[in-house]
């Protein structure tokens, strides 16, 4: 990383740019392609045409640029009864997402409501207020998304209790051990079963695990 006082100033390289920001390499490289659009500020070269970057100016355009995400992030769709369960395509209209299949993983993996159909596929859903705390979770808001007067209920003794899925892999961790098997695999086989990413599965394994 480079760094480098003229006359003063503090300026930096492309690798300073990044650990003063957080930013990805490639992610600066970015933001200079294209800053005619991204307002990345202009550089300027050493004599030895060494490129470099004011720091004030860097620090100014990171903090429009977080400034620009957050509101980005807040334009949820606050409409409706907290208490009201919502399937995944409500969902990701509330989080003014184009599809369910964006959904972040703290909903995805944790669903208020389950519903098992009639082929095996499970139907998961959410309190509207459960959307609005992870859309506030995103933008670093300490609100547990509820509206004035509502409660979120008693408390799970974990995050999956209840959950029908956890049946599933109780019966998959009995049959590993009948045939004289470890946790190894498992959570490929549960996450095949369900129809969920291998993360879940293994927390599903975990939790059904400390329920035997």
């Amino acid at each position: 990383m480079g760094r480098h006082t003229i006359g003063g100033r503090v300026a930096v390289d492309r690798a300073g740019v990044a650990a003063h920001t957080g930013a990805a390499r490639r992610t600066v490289n970015l933001w200079h392609r294209n800053r005619e659009r991204t307002g990345f500020p202009h550089g300027f070269t050493d004599e030895s045409g060494r490129e470099w970057f004011w720091l004030d100016q860097i620090t100014a355009f990171h903090t429009a640029h977080q400034q620009a995400k957050v509101a980005v992030l807040t334009e949820v769709d606050r409409s409706g009864d907290p208490d009201e369960l919502v399937g995944s395509g409500e969902a990701a209209k509330i989080l003014r997402y184009g599809s369910y299949r964006n959904l972040p993983d703290q909903l995805s993996d944790r669903p208020d409501d389950i519903e098992i159909l009639s082929d095996g596929r499970l139907r998961r859903r959410w309190y509207r207020r459960t959307v609005w705390a992870i859309a506030d979770a995103r933008t670093g808001r300490q609100s547990t998304g509820r509206t004035p007067g509502t409660t979120t209920g008693p408390l799970k003794p974990h995050p999956y209790a209840d959950d029908p899925r956890l049946q599933v892999a109780a019966e998959l961790l009995a049959e590993a051990q009948q045939n004289g098997r470890d946790r190894r695999g498992l959570g490929v086989e549960l996450a095949r079963r369900l129809g969920v990413a291998q993360r879940t599965a293994q927390r599903l394994l975990t939790a059904a695990e400390a329920n035997l």
